[in-house]
């Protein structure tokens, strides 16, 4: 199977100054297939994309884009940043870009027209649940993809975030079984109440509130696969890899 590290994984050290980068290697060098990377910890964006996509190139990995924005604004309107974040992958060499879905209950335009100066069949656009009621239902995410399918836009896929659940308080097994046919994409987590009632995301797919195992027997196998999760160093990078390899 497919294995990629966000690099949220390595968000201690992101705020410490590593960039996206230099990454790429130590990613490469864990045994991973491919990197996502955030959009929020690119600082110098033409440099960084551009050294990004050489480091992966050069190392054969695959590389995803996160963007933490939505596709239709809270009017129903298109985001007219979508083509910028297009072209950002695009100097990247990316295989998927993932989005949140946003207020697309209020959009009434033409999803053909409207998409039509987006590289969709160059690079995978994909949904995810989020954390919010807006995009993180299997109501907001089936309506989406049905209409896109309808409309003739079949590159467009969504990613199952498992550890979202837990905060959107959806049953993470039923939306699994909804929402399993149009899943291209899995991120795997796992999340959990802490000591004042906060719910939180482990640094540990085997600690938390969802059998991640169990869940994910539920969902293709045939796609890809991300570590996305905060951990404290690559010791910690590298047993989570074996355990996710071991299941």
């Amino acid at each position: 199977m497919t294995l990629i590290l966000n690099t949220w994984i390595f968000e201690k050290d992101v705020q410490n100054g590593t960039n996206q980068v230099e990454l790429v290697d130590r990613v490469k060098e864990l045994g991973a297939d491919g990197i996502e990377v955030r959009r929020e910890y690119f600082t110098e964006f033409n440099e960084e994309l551009i050294k990004t996509a050489e480091k992966a190139h050069q190392n054969n990995m695959i590389i995803n884009y996160s963007v933490p924005d939505v596709i239709f604004e809270n009017d129903g309107s298109i985001n007219t940043k979508l083509k910028q974040y297009f072209d950002e992958g695009k100097l990247m060499g990316i295989d998927k870009i993932k989005f949140n879905v946003g207020h697309f209950d209020k959009y009434q335009g033409n999803l053909v027209e409207d998409f039509q100066n987006l590289p969709l069949a160059e690079i995978k656009m994909n949904v995810e649940n989020d954390q919010t009621p807006t995009s993180g239902t299997p109501e907001a995410i089936t309506a989406f993809i049905e209409a896109s399918r309808k409309a003739g836009l079949n590159s467009i896929g969504y990613v199952y975030d498992l550890g979202n659940w837990a905060f959107t308080g959806f049953d993470a097994i039923e939306a699994a079984k909804a929402l399993s046919k149009y899943c291209d994409y899995i991120h795997l987590k796992n999340s959990m109440l802490n000591s004042n009632g906060k719910m939180i995301t482990t640094s540990d797919l085997n600690q938390g509130m969802l059998n991640w195992r169990i869940i994910t027997k539920y969902l293709p196998k045939d796609v890809q696969f991300a570590l996305e999760y905060p951990m404290p160093n690559d010791e910690a990078v590298s047993r989570q890899i074996r355990l996710f390899n071991e299941r």
